[in-house]
């Protein structure tokens, strides 16, 4: 197993344990290129209380969609997880992208804000600053270096993520940071986090339309080449909805 799947795997796991989850759908994905497979798009989700029973009070986590391709013969090996907080919540989404190809492993990891960062100061201090040193300390590893992304797209995530190329040495020293933006994300999941004021799932819809939209990451022209434009569109209504 590449170390991106590895640790795909490993944090998927750690999600659907500790928010109680289960898979409901998982769909293969397929290509012209290859007989088999080139990947697949998992949704998981809270199975529903028992009747009778007493439904949670801490329903802050809307879905978990996991989507691996991995295609050998043209260096292809894509793993990226999000997670989604309920519309009208306030807790970030949390994303973790991690990719190998033939010159470079790279990872993308974020707590995705769901208001604007600037005007919501005890938000901002509660959200992020715990993560300023993991932000820190990742960028000084051996091995690490920045990632090729401009500002339109960094303008979609927070301040705080990690998004950067890396060796194999330096992409597994990064588990440690990718374990502890997991566990302060849980930890808000948990404990919540500030209000924001004004209309959260509004706001919600707009940014992921954008954040998965291909005129802004054109990685979405290269997954439709790839699996064609069904199953793209069948990947990327799961992620804006």
């Amino acid at each position: 197993m590449s170390l991106p799947a590895a640790l795909s795997e490993r944090t998927l796991s750690a999600l659907s344990e500790a928010l109680g989850l289960e898979t409901v759908d998982d769909i293969p994905l397929t290509s012209p290129m290859s007989p088999d497979p080139v990947g697949r798009l998992l949704v998981l989700r809270r199975p529903p209380a028992a009747k009778g029973a007493e439904q949670p009070v801490d329903l802050v986590v809307d879905k978990v969609v996991a989507v691996s391709l991995v295609v050998p013969m043209i260096g292809l090996d894509s793993h990226m997880i999000f997670a989604f907080t309920v519309p009208d919540s306030a807790v970030p989404h949390f994303t973790l992208d991690s990719v190998a190809s033939p010159d470079y492993h790279a990872m993308h990891l974020d707590l995705i804000p769901r208001g604007e960062l600037a005007v919501n100061l005890a938000y901002l201090d509660a959200c992020y600053l715990e993560l300023t040193p993991l932000l820190e300390d990742a960028a000084k590893i051996e091995g690490v270096s920045p990632a090729a992304i401009g500002p339109r797209q960094r303008a979609m995530m927070s301040p705080w993520m990690v998004v950067c190329r890396a060796t194999p040495e330096a992409f597994t020293a990064l588990d440690g940071t990718v374990d502890a933006y997991l566990r302060h994300w849980l930890s808000l999941v948990a404990g919540g986090v500030p209000a924001l004021e004004g209309d959260l799932a509004a706001r919600d819809r707009a940014g992921r339309e954008n954040l998965f939209s291909p005129e802004v990451d054109p990685v979405w022209h290269q997954v439709t080449r790839l699996i064609g434009a069904e199953q793209s569109e069948r990947v990327r209504g799961e992620l804006v909805r």
